[in-house]
């Protein structure tokens, strides 16, 4: 391996098997059963888990897809063969040859998944939308709200997926921000800057749980915002939660930037999975909170993260992640270095969809395998502007490179049996105008 192209610690791979590949031979009866029965199907304690393709997604995005005019994409989610985005802008204009024009469309937008057609799905949302959470033909939407259609909902609303009509049944009563949320083993797990930051609610009053009463307090520097758990992933057989955020100390133990719950049967539990690596800061000092996405591979013996915060610090390079993307196995509570770092040499990372074949990282960054670069390609860097994808097994860029304007950097990656939903706030990728959304398929 070139030198400064992927740096890897002293743990090896964990072999296993694939608890939910989609061969490629029945992958496209998957896409015609759609969305729901692809759920029925898995079987899976978590509605959205991670999901295996057999192969690489193409490069060329397919040419129905809406444009939203301005803003970004948060977040995505399907639901019996729609696709609802959210995020912040005001108006959606159809595909050219698909009809429809241009609509107002308040934050969140539903369109056909396989036509690009726009429903009238419209609730009108009076922040932005950062969760989506598609489960029993009910949508639960997180953000930084505090209204739906008139009706005083702070931070997560259950909508009708069709009517967009708000459930008035369901109210969490809270506090702040959701930014994250998922459907695991029959509750609605979300996370946030609300007092709690991450809890269990009820699917159909909001209510707390109970579940989860791990309080997570602390901050990593005076200048990294509130204390929150930013996004947070579970692997497919619901038994294990991993958080990312700012915070120090997670049901009293110490964790800085990232933790691992244990979901049982009652109640969720903090995990000895440790990295204690994550208390060191990276070489910006203005990007203490650094953490930016995770998500576990379809079997869930492991997951990936990435990150922001500049670069390593001296001597560092391969042991903290900055600007980076890494592999943690999700059996070794305590690893002394990931099993690989992938460092774009000085850009950030927002977004990580992970399939038994690739893991998609989305950003702002103009290289991978960059490990000696400071804002440069040092020897061994590839270009890999806005978008790309890294080998599960060697950690080192896949030559699948579509390109994508850079921007401030997506936020947000979706598999699905279709390909790679990719939203974000640029226009551009594939070298083709595909405005904050675009379908990168299966071949």
């Amino acid at each position: 391996m070139a030198y400064g192209t992927v740096r890897w610690g002293s743990v090896r791979t964990r072999g296993g098997t694939e608890k939910m590949s989609v061969r490629r031979g029945t992958f496209r009866s998957l896409v015609a059963l759609g969305g729901a029965a692809l759920l029925a199907l898995v079987g899976s304690g978590t509605a959205d888990a991670s999901i295996a393709l057999g192969v690489v997604v193409g490069t060329n995005p397919v040419n129905y897809t809406p444009n939203i005019n301005q803003g970004a994409v948060y977040k995505m989610a399907e639901l019996n063969g729609i696709l609802y985005a959210g995020g912040e802008f005001s108006s959606v204009s159809a595909a050219p040859g698909v009809g429809g024009g241009t609509v107002n469309r308040s934050n969140i937008v539903a369109f056909n998944a396989a036509t690009g057609v726009i429903q009238s799905f419209a609730p009108s949302i009076n922040g932005q939308v950062w969760a989506i959470v598609a489960a029993n033909n009910s949508l639960y939407v997180g953000g930084t709200f505090s209204s739906v259609n008139g009706v005083a909902r702070r931070g997560l609303v259950k909508l009708n997926p069709t009517t967009g009509a708000v459930d008035t049944a369901f109210n969490a009563g809270l506090n702040n921000t959701v930014r994250e949320a998922a459907v695991v083993n029959g509750r609605l797990i979300i996370s946030g800057t609300f007092s709690k930051r991450i809890q269990a609610v009820n699917l159909t009053t909001g209510a707390d749980t109970g579940y989860i009463n791990v309080p997570v307090t602390g901050s990593v520097a005076d200048n990294a915002g509130p204390t929150e758990v930013y996004r947070f992933a579970v692997d497919p057989a619901g038994t294990r939660l991993v958080g990312i955020g700012n915070f120090t100390s997670v049901g009293g133990q110490s964790r800085w930037r990232a933790f691992m719950l244990t979901l049982g049967a009652a109640s969720a539990t903090v995990n000895a999975w440790n990295y204690a690596p994550l208390q060191k800061p990276c070489a910006a000092s203005s990007l203490m909170d650094y953490m930016r996405d995770v998500d576990f591979s379809p079997d869930g013996s492991w997951f990936a993260m990435v990150s922001t915060g500049f670069v390593p610090r001296t001597g560092e390079i391969g042991e903290t992640l900055c600007d980076a993307t890494a592999r943690f196995e999700t059996g070794i509570a305590n690893p002394f270095r990931p099993t690989w770092i992938n460092y774009t040499g000085g850009d950030t990372l927002h977004s990580v969809a992970v399939t038994d074949v690739a893991v998609y990282v989305q950003g702002h960054q103009r290289w991978l395998d960059n490990a000696n670069g400071r804002d440069f390609a040092a020897p061994g860097a590839v270009s890999r502007p806005g978008i790309g994808a890294i080998s599960p097994t060697t950690g080192r860029a896949l030559s699948w490179n579509p390109t994508k304007d850079r921007g401030v950097g997506g936020k947000d990656l979706l598999v699905t049996p279709r390909g790679l939903w990719v939203g974000s706030d640029q226009d551009r990728i594939g070298g083709e105008f595909h405005n904050k959304i675009a379908l990168l398929p299966v071949p």
